[in-house]
């Protein structure tokens, strides 16, 4: 869905800017995790599964959002392939920001590991324990780490692109708001 707008609203704004944070955070503190041994793999553990499920979360809330309140339109002098890496690559960004947490969420259930999260709150398990696809889904979570990074790299990449080569907006319409053309209307 695409509006008439020519920025994100407020709302989306605040989505994108604080998952940005967590999800950088979250890529960088998996790396920790793989470079250290205890006392701190157990901290920083704990603190990356409760980020995965607070991504988790607010990428559900954010995926609904975008559906209720559109987007504003890329600009029609973007090529055409360019287009199709920006919509495929935000398609990849949501799988990974949804897929990522409830493939570790699966892993940690198939290890017949306890997920819990800061605060003590216990989630279900969502497999039951398998040491294969403990194993299986450990290396799809790891490998598609990797993915997302790279994703992240060039959605950063190409941000950078639009704000300072095309100078043509995308930027700014998730960087500054636009006054009130880029608040839905009820927001």
């Amino acid at each position: 869905m695409t509006s008439g707008r020519t920025h994100f609203n407020i709302v989306q704004r605040l989505l994108h800017w604080l998952m940005a944070i967590a999800i950088l955070a979250m890529l960088f503190i998996g790396v920790g995790m793989l470079s250290t041994t205890m006392p701190k793999y157990v901290a920083l553990l704990a603190t990356h599964k409760t980020l995965g499920i607070a991504i988790l979360v607010l990428a559900v809330i954010r995926l609904i959002v975008r559906f209720v309140s559109g987007a504003p339109a890329l600009p029609a002098d973007l090529p055409e392939p360019m287009k199709l890496a920006a919509h495929l690559s935000h398609y990849a960004l949501y799988a990974l920001m949804i897929g990522m947490p409830l493939i570790g969420w699966a892993m940690m259930s198939a290890g017949a590991y306890p997920v819990v999260l800061y605060g003590d709150i216990r989630l279900p398990a969502i497999l039951p324990q398998n040491d294969w696809t403990h194993t299986l889904l450990w290396n799809a979570h790891s490998y598609l780490a990797f993915l997302f990074f790279a994703l992240v790299l060039m959605h950063i990449a190409a941000a950078l692109f639009h704000a300072l080569v095309r100078r043509d907006g995308v930027f700014e319409a998730m960087a500054q708001g636009g006054g009130h053309e880029g608040i839905a209307p009820g927001e």
